[in-house]
């Protein structure tokens, strides 16, 4: 049997396989904790939820929806994004071999980090993204109370 000698080439081989095998176990075990319909995607819409001093903003990337498709409530603490982004028959006979456009149902849940106005709350969908403006309630004021014999 013929020994192989040690150089930097043999180890980069092994270096690369080990890489590919962590990341092949990585990528097995990632989103063991979502429905098995979901294993390997993403939540959709992507969110990005900030907070500033007035107002909870939240964006959420919704291309090819149009405002009436889609839903927004706001129940407690939760806001409720939800909608339907339907595949147009276009597409379908078009003789795609790979395809990575989502289609299908949505609902994405955001727990808010505090009160909000509801009756303020203003949402805009433009070029695809959705933005919604989620004014802060007014915090309650400390009253002293004085208390009586």
């Amino acid at each position: 049997m013929a020994m192989v000698p040690w150089t930097r080439r043999n180890r980069g081989e092994l270096a690369t396989l080990r890489s590919g095998m962590d990341d092949w176990f990585e990528s097995f075990f990632r989103g063991l904790d979502r429905p098995l319909g979901l294993l390997g995607q993403r939540p959709w819409p992507a969110l990005d939820v900030a907070e500033r001093d007035e107002a909870v903003l939240v964006r959420a990337e919704v291309p090819g929806l149009r405002p009436e498709e889609i839903d927004i409530s706001v129940y407690g603490n939760t806001l409720t994004i939800s909608g339907e982004k339907k595949q147009s028959r276009q597409d379908e006979g078009d003789g795609f071999y790979h395809v990575e456009s989502t289609y299908g149902s949505f609902r994405r849940e955001i727990a808010l980090p505090t009160d909000v106005e509801e009756s303020k709350i203003e949402a805009v969908c433009k070029d695809g993204v959705l933005t919604v403006i989620l004014p802060k309630a007014e915090k309650s004021k400390t009253t002293k109370i004085k208390v009586n014999a």
